[in-house]
């Protein structure tokens, strides 16, 4: 479930690396100034650097690394990520608030609260995810330009 380059539209890639805590959001907070630069709404820009943010430490936390993508059109922000992790052996369990498989040291450091999946569906308004346990998981979120949350 990799989103392809169309006619009009941008795309920007990042990889994530796994258990790397020194550089997380680093890639959220650089598509949240790229929306802006290019200009897309403040409010617009919120919402898909927040729905990046969730993936991105999802990645970092669950997924062992992978990639987060951005690709941005007239009409919508699309934010995929993928990871060749473990999978999420049940969708609807993962998410609901709260729920967590993060592991204890996550924990310590105060992430891994449960609330990464909720808040994607919150903030996006489209939601699809791909995942088979012991061949990862692919998430794209949309976000249309002409919707408000």
């Amino acid at each position: 479930m990799q989103f392809t380059d169309t006619p009009g539209s941008l795309s920007y890639r990042f990889a994530v690396e796994g258990m790397n805590f020194k550089t997380a959001g680093s890639a959220a907070m650089r598509i949240k100034r790229l929306l802006l630069d290019v200009g897309y709404e403040p409010q617009l820009a919120r919402r898909a650097a927040i729905i990046a943010y969730e993936l991105e430490m999802n990645l970092i936390i669950h997924g062992g690394g992978g990639q987060l993508a951005v690709k941005l059109s007239p009409d919508f922000i699309e934010i995929y990520a993928g990871d060749q992790g473990p999978g999420i052996p049940d969708v609807e369990l993962a998410m609901q608030e709260g729920y967590s498989t993060a592991p204890p040291q996550v924990r310590e450091m105060g992430l891994g609260a449960g609330m990464g999946l909720p808040n994607v569906k919150h903030w996006a308004d489209v939601l699809k995810i791909d995942t088979k346990v012991d061949e990862g998981t692919r998430l794209r979120a949309i976000v249309y330009c002409t919707q408000s949350k």
